[in-house]
């Protein structure tokens, strides 16, 4: 017998529905339906009466639900005695401002679920300030923000550098801007600009690179996969970290490219960041793990700050 077993009837009996149960837990309906009855025949019982309607427990199951119950609080209590804060947690929230998207967190999150199949990673882009709040809060166990060489990381955090990169700007391949070795100001201010909005840090580096002077026509917008899309539908050109635009699907098909900023020798540092706490859910943790070796093998980690 598995606590996994009695974890899925409690779902059953929780939802009244193979259905639901096997959504909410991540499985495939046979692969939990086979589980079930796998209990059923050891304990000899039939825990689960099956109609079209949903699956309610049986006479003989509501009998034996708080024993099951009791087992599972045990061994959650056990969990918490060896270090766990909560049992291993069935979802995992990450706040991401959008930045190396396709690099790092879609491989990282395959990784992740090749070894946590029930566990549901949830991924929420939001600007730094609400990471850093629902980090706070605990709405978020993990973010990904970028901050500029220098900036001050917040109190509270423990915060990992994943990547470094540099400002680029990111335009179509027939762009009159794609032809140079690299961008300068002045050509910059000549092309419509697709500007993120307040509250990002690639709006403030960009505010900071004009020095007060105003492109000729500007758009704003909300995270990098949104400006990614403007500028593949040729509204304009963007400037965002180079790990934001290499190996982007539209930078692999041809629609976006991007170039250096000439004599600009700024760096973006992309880190993955949590708040300080005495215990962190498992599943939490080995997804910190996966970020980290993940940048590692692409090259951009740093020392831990």
């Amino acid at each position: 017998m598995r606590t996994e077993q009695l974890e899925y009837i409690a779902a059953v009996t929780r939802l009244g529905s193979l259905r639901r149960a096997a959504e909410e837990l991540r499985l495939s309906q046979p692969a939990l339906s086979e589980t079930v009855r796998n209990l059923e025949r050891e304990l000899g019982v039939d825990l689960l009466e099956r109609k079209r309607s949903g699956a309610t427990m049986s006479a003989e199951g509501r009998e034996l639900l708080p024993y099951i119950v009791h087992v599972l609080e045990a061994v959650d209590r056990l969990r918490e005695a060896a270090g766990e804060q909560h049992r291993i947690s069935r979802m995992v929230r990450v706040g991401t401002v959008n930045a190396a998207t396709v690099p790092l967190l879609v491989p990282t999150v395959r990784e992740f679920r090749a070894a946590h199949p029930v566990t549901q990673v949830e991924v929420v882009g939001a600007q730094q300030t609400e990471i850093h709040r629902a980090l706070s809060e605990g709405g978020f166990d993990l973010g990904l923000v970028n901050h500029l060489d220098g900036d001050d990381v917040p109190a509270g955090f423990e915060s990992t550098r994943l990547l470094c990169g540099r400002p680029v700007v990111c335009v179509r391949p027939d762009s009159p801007l794609a032809s140079r070795p690299a961008v300068t100001v002045d050509e910059l201010l000549a092309e419509p600009l697709i500007a993120m909005r307040s509250g990002y840090v690639m709006h403030r580096y960009v505010h900071r690179l004009l020095d007060g002077r105003a492109p000729s026509f500007s758009y704003s917008t909300d995270g990098a996969e949104m400006g990614k899309l403007m500028v593949a539908e040729g509204l304009g050109a963007t400037v965002l970290p180079d790990f934001s635009v290499a190996g982007d699907p539209l930078e692999r098909l041809g629609t976006i490219t991007y170039r250096p900023i000439e004599g600009d020798a700024t760096r973006v540092l992309l880190m993955l960041q949590r708040r300080k706490a005495e215990s962190v859910p498992r599943a939490a943790q080995d997804l910190y793990e996966v970020f980290v070796r993940r940048a590692r093998e692409l090259g951009g980690t740093l020392s831990d700050r």
